[in-house]
């Protein structure tokens, strides 16, 4: 019997998630990456000196159950154990979080806000984000919900629930510059929730993270694209999509440049910037409303570095966010010799700093970069004004990551599309899983796998774990805020904005 021909447009967690589950099933499947190699945004290289680097260190939050199970699955061992983090302001350490799962459970959001350790933030600051539950309870990551609160902006959300000046720009702005990319004004107040629940809220160890031991290229990708190999599939780099061929609302092939790769599916895991430039270069796709509505989406400059110092300095935890360094920018620092193997005897310190939102930075030298981290990286820690910079890399990602702006829902695609058989996935589609981040990549292209196997009437469809569910308390609540909702909306006129 002819196998049946998938082609995956993406080598990220997205798309080696579909290519990985749909190879598996028996599928003939072709894994095209416009890259050198496979992983996107998260894969590593080596700098002429043969130093591991990559586009910005990434955390794996307690809710990642899907690729937890990956893992698992594939026998790797790639994690840290589960680290605590600081935060810093220009003023000095702001806030400690403690491993939460360590504490006792308190009803959410309970433990969070009892059990993190803010050095210089009041009381009367942090009650004051007490209203915003009522958001939190009403936000139920609903199409309905997704478009209540869309068009409002994550500070207009703030501040019309009386969140306090100091606690949104102590601590909500921050989460937000490191969590959505880009400061409250632009952020939607949708994404915000649903980014917030997920992370944070939804139970008390959310927060809870691990980190790879290495790049994510060489710790999970290497070992996952082997299995993927082995499984029958063909990954093929270097290979730009300019355009899809269609008969008769179908997709038959993926034409790149010269060569066309013959498809009875298609699947697209790419980022937004990714995908606007297949669209701009594809009569195919850009012939469909939904695809030339892409152009209103926008993604986010990221800046990252890595720099080697002379010297050991003590590093109190090994993850830290900072904020007030620049109105419109956050970043993260981490201390790689203790999360990656690689530099656990290394003679000096190894520093990742990741700047996000970082615009204004990516004109700059990279000399001046590195004098920009090392003085701001003293600010934190001062023991770093004497350390000298003995190697250093740059790496500038303009419009690399989602911007998830005001507005910007109503252009974000669903998983199918209006040909037949062209899937989408990513960690910007829209979807009712619940996840972030690099978990709804995967997430997403397992079901986009999935949709293949049920069109194509072949093999299993993938097991996707469900988020873990509402504490009991939130879901009565949501379910008399539904009621309450539906009442109004049978008994009040329908003229007021939603």
């Amino acid at each position: 019997m002819t196998q049946k021909r998938v082609v995956v447009v993406g080598a990220g967690w997205a798309g080696l998630g579909a290519t990985y589950h749909l190879a598996k099933q028996g599928y003939d499947v072709t894994l095209l990456e416009a890259g050198a190699n496979p992983g996107g945004l998260v894969a590593g290289w080596k700098t002429t000196k043969g130093q591991s680097v990559e586009a910005g260190v990434h955390g794996f939050w307690y809710p990642y159950r899907n690729i937890f199970s990956l893992i698992n699955e594939l026998a790797i061992n790639p994690f840290t154990t589960w680290t605590r983090s600081s935060q810093y302001s220009p003023f000095g350490l702001e806030v400690e979080s403690p491993i939460f799962q360590d504490l006792p459970r308190l009803p959410t959001p309970l433990g969070t806000f009892l059990y993190t350790q803010f050095k210089r933030l009041p009381l009367i600051d942090r009650i004051s984000a007490l209203p915003l539950l009522y958001a939190l309870i009403d936000f139920d990551n609903s199409d309905e919900a997704w478009r209540r609160y869309d068009f409002v902006t994550a500070r207009e959300l703030f501040k019309d629930f009386g969140v306090s000046a100091r606690l949104y720009r102590d601590s909500f702005e921050p989460m937000l510059l490191v969590g959505l990319f880009a400061p409250g004004e632009q952020c939607s107040a949708a994404a915000t929730l649903g980014m917030l629940y997920f992370f944070i809220l939804a139970h008390q160890a959310d927060f809870d993270v691990v980190w790879c031991r290495g790049t994510v290229g060489e710790k999970i990708f290497r070992p996952w694209v082997e299995k993927i190999e082995k499984a029958g599939a063909k990954g093929l780099a270097n290979r730009r999509v300019t355009d899809i061929r269609v008969d008769n609302n179908r997709a038959t092939g993926v034409v790149c440049g010269d060569e066309v790769f013959d498809a009875d599916a298609v699947i697209f895991a790419v980022g937004i910037t990714g995908m606007k430039k297949i669209v701009s270069n594809s009569p195919s796709l850009q012939s469909r409303q939904e695809f030339r509505n892409l152009s209103n989406l926008g993604a986010i400059d990221v800046l990252a570095t890595r720099l080697w110092f002379d010297r050991k300095i003590e590093i109190p935890r090994p993850s830290n966010a900072c904020f007030g360094f620049d109105a419109t920018t956050g970043w993260t620092f981490f201390n790689l010799n203790e999360l990656h193997d690689e530099y656990k005897n290394e003679p000096g310190t190894v520093i990742e700093a990741d700047f996000y939102h970082a615009n204004q930075f990516l004109n700059l030298s990279d000399e001046e970069i590195v004098q920009r981290v090392k003085r701001d990286l003293a600010t934190c820690i001062p023991e770093f004004r004497q350390a000298k910079v003995i190697d250093s890399s740059v790496i500038r990602l303009a419009n690399a990551v989602s911007h998830f702006a005001p507005g910007s829902y109503r252009y974000m695609l669903p998983a199918s599309t209006s040909f037949d058989n062209v899937f989408m996935s990513g960690d910007w589609i829209v979807n009712r899983h619940g996840s972030w981040s690099q978990e709804k990549a995967y997430v997403t292209g397992l079901e986009a796998a999935n949709l293949v196997v049920d069109y194509l009437k072949q093999g299993k469809p993938a097991e996707i774990l469900p988020v873990e569910a509402d504490e009991a308390h939130i879901q009565v609540a949501r379910g008399v805020n539904k009621i309450v909702r539906d009442l109004g909306k049978s008994i009040l006129p329908d003229f007021w904005l939603p």
